[in-house]
């Protein structure tokens, strides 16, 4: 059986990944690794070394294990996907190209929304390198949302999901990304005129397409 290593930094996404990963990945059996404090130091200014030994070691871990691929599933860690599937000798996938495909695609201008700062410019600059390879010119719009991080550490998701939608509703973009994984949930029974873009079950889309 295919072994599939999700790489977490929060694990409230946990559950949503097992889900989705039963539902579109049938015969592949999932493991989670988890570095809670990995954002939290990248917002303290944590050195990129650092950062990519931390990661290094989960990757190994997963490969002793027997993972024939990683998935990262947080957006803050998108550019140590290709330095550490060098260093592994297996696929690294980054949830969140498949939305970012979608984004660029779908507008001239593009909403990036997120809770943390950390998560911001690695989102854009994803956004940059897929407009590049279609051969897209795009405006990116960045938008972080004051307390909604806060709200979900503490466990309140009602406030959180209220303060992203609200950000959701005022964004002036031909189309909304939200940036972090955690953050889907917000995105749930809106109806709006642009569409609002969430990375999980496309990235797992895509992840199920690529192993085919």
């Amino acid at each position: 059986m295919t072994r599939i290593a999700f790489l977490h930094t929060g694990a409230v996404v946990i559950p949503t990944f097992v889900t989705l990963a039963a539902e579109h990945l049938p015969g592949v059996e999932v493991q989670n690794l988890l570095d809670d404090k990995i954002v939290a130091d990248l917002g303290r200014g944590a050195a990129v070394e650092q950062v990519a030994q931390r990661l290094a070691d989960l990757g190994d871990a997963a490969v002793a294990a027997g993972a024939e691929a990683v998935m990262f599933t947080c957006s803050s860690i998108s550019q140590y996907a290709g330095p550490l599937a060098d260093r592994l000798g297996v696929p690294v996938y980054r949830v969140d190209e498949a939305m970012a495909d979608e984004a660029v695609r779908a507008g001239d201008r593009v909403s990036v929304i997120a809770t943390l700062p950390t998560t911001v410019q690695p989102t854009a600059a994803l956004l940059r390198e897929r407009a590049e390879i279609q051969g897209r010119d795009v405006q990116i719009d960045e938008v972080v949302v004051p307390g909604a991080f806060e709200a979900a550490v503490a466990g309140d998701r009602v406030r959180h999901d209220s303060l992203v939608a609200d950000a959701i509703k005022a964004a002036s973009g031909d189309v909304v990304v939200l940036a972090q994984a955690s953050m889907a949930s917000a995105a749930e029974g809106l109806d709006l005129a642009v569409p609002v873009l969430t990375s999980p079950e496309r990235g797992i889309r895509r992840l199920a397409e690529q192993l085919n």
